[in-house]
């Protein structure tokens, strides 16, 4: 399932316009993104939580060369489902 995919469902169970749902569908990511780069955590009832992870500088190996190599620090988004969901998908 994509963006205009989930805006179509809202335009079939809502009667929302194809353009209002879209845009409905992209302020909502938005908003989560905006969340998550500020380093709020967001929960979602009954559909789970993302939040950001930090990733510690580390060394690496290059599998080429087998050469030791800087691995630079990050953040990554995490995604921890609700048990709902959980439940959903194990039957």
């Amino acid at each position: 399932m994509n963006n205009t995919q989930l805006a179509d469902t809202l335009v079939t169970k809502h009667g929302l316009t194809k353009p209002d749902a879209r845009k409905a569908v992209d302020d909502l990511f938005a908003a989560i993104v905006a969340a998550v780069h500020n380093g709020e955590e967001v929960s979602l009832n009954g559909f789970g939580k993302f939040k950001v992870k930090e990733s510690p500088a580390r060394e690496g190996r290059n599998p080429g060369t087998g050469e030791s190599i800087q691995i630079a620090a990050s953040r990554k988004l995490a995604f921890t489902p609700a048990k709902a969901v959980k439940d959903a998908l194990n039957g």
